[in-house]
C-alpha cells in the first residue's frame, strides 16, 4: 500500500497549508458559518490548498444547557454546514478541516470534518473530552483515521487529544504526513503573557518525535468569561515552527508550503532512522509494534 501511494503522489508533494486563527460568536451559527466561508475564500485566494479552522467554530464552545447543544448540533455529512463547506471546497479547489458540533442517534460529539473538491471525505470525533465536554458529548468512537488524499495523508486531532502521545504515534504509524488540529486552547494562568498556553510546544515536540507536519488552528478572543489564547502555528517534521505561533489576541491566517514527502524521510543521521530505532520488542502492539502493519 505504501509503495502504491508513493507512485501516485510522487516524490514532491508541495501543499500550501493555512491555519486560520479566528473567533466566533456563541449561538450565532449562520453568522459563524459565513465567516468561515469568508476565511476559507481568503486563504484560497492566497494559494492555500489545505485550510484548517478551529474547534467548534460554527457554534461556540462554552455551553450552558443540553438544549443549547441540541439546538446547534448537525448530522454529518447531511447537515447544512458541511454542504456549504463542500460547495466552497469545490468552488475554490481546496481541502478544508473544521470543527463542528455533531448529532448522531441522539448523542452529541465534538467533531471535525474533512471535505475536498469532490465532497465529504471523512470525520473525526474528539476522543479525550475536556472538562464540561464530558457533560455534553460522548467520547469519540471512530479511532484515529488517516485519510489518503491527492495532497497527502491527513490525520485530525482536536484540542485535548494533543496531550496524549499515543494519538500522535498511532497517526504516525498509520503513515500520516500531517496532523491537523482544530482547537480551543485555554489561557493558562502563570505563563508569560506572550505565551499563555503550553500547546505550541507540545505540537513542536510531537512533530519532531513523529516526523510529521502539524497544523494547529486555535480560537482567539473570549466567550462567557473564558479566554482563548490564539498562538496557532504550523510545524515541520523537524519540530521547528514554519509559521507562527500567532498572536494571542488577533485573528490571522498563517501559511506555509509543506512538502509532504519530507514527512516520509525517516533518516535523522547516517545511523539513526526514527521508526527503525523504536524498541518494538518492548512496545505494546497498540503502539505499532506489529511490523507487518507498517506503511513503510
Amino acid at each position: 500500500m505504501y509503495q502504491e501511494k508513493e507512485r501516485i503522489y510522487g516524490t514532491e508533494m508541495s501543499v500550501k497549508v493555512a491555519s486560520v486563527q479566528m473567533n466566533c460568536e456563541m449561538g450565532e451559527k449562520e453568522k459563524n458559518v459565513q465567516k468561515t466561508i469568508d476565511k476559507i475564500s481568503e486563504a484560497a485566494s492566497n494559494g492555500a490548498k489545505l485550510i484548517v479552522l478551529p474547534e467548534m467554530i460554527t457554534t461556540g464552545y462554552i455551553f450552558n444547557t443540553r438544549d443549547e447543544v441540541a439546538g446547534m448540533a448537525e448530522r454529518i455529512p447531511d447537515g447544512g454546514t458541511v454542504k456549504k463547506w463542500e460547495a466552497v471546497a469545490k468552488d475554490k479547489d481546496v481541502y478544508i478541516i473544521a470543527g463542528i458540533l455533531e448529532e448522531d442517534g441522539g448523542n452529541f460529539y465534538n467533531s471535525a470534518v474533512l471535505v475536498g473538491p469532490d465532497g465529504f471525505i471523512g470525520k473525526f470525533r474528539k476522543m479525550h473530552l475536556w472538562d464540561d465536554d464530558k457533560v455534553w458529548f460522548e467520547p469519540g468512537d471512530l479511532g484515529i483515521p488517516v485519510f489518503h488524499t491527492p495532497i497527502g495523508r491527513i490525520a485530525i486531532l482536536i484540542c485535548y487529544d494533543m496531550w496524549f502521545g499515543e494519538m500522535w504515534r498511532i497517526a504516525a504509524m498509520k503513515g500520516a504526513d500531517i496532523v491537523c488540529v482544530p482547537t480551543n486552547w485555554l489561557k493558562i494562568e502563570g505563563l508569560p503573557e506572550d505565551i499563555q498556553t503550553m500547546a505550541p510546544y507540545m505540537a513542536m515536540v510531537a512533530a519532531n518525535t513523529n516526523c510529521m507536519f502539524v497544523a494547529c488552528a486555535d480560537r482567539v478572543g473570549q466567550e462567557r468569561g473564558i479566554i482563548f489564547p490564539g498562538r496557532s502555528l504550523i510545524v515541520g517534521p523537524g519540530g521547528i515552527p514554519s509559521a507562527g505561533p500567532a498572536s494571542t489576541v488577533n485573528e490571522e491566517i498563517l501559511y506555509h508550503t509543506c512538502n509532504m514527502s519530507d514527512a516520509r524521510k525517516y533518516n535523522w543521521t547516517t545511523h539513526n532512522v526514527l521508526f527503525r530505532d523504536r524498541r518494538t520488542d518492548y512496545y505494546d502492539t497498540m503502539l505499532g509494534s506489529d511490523e507487518k502493519k507498517h506503511p513503510f
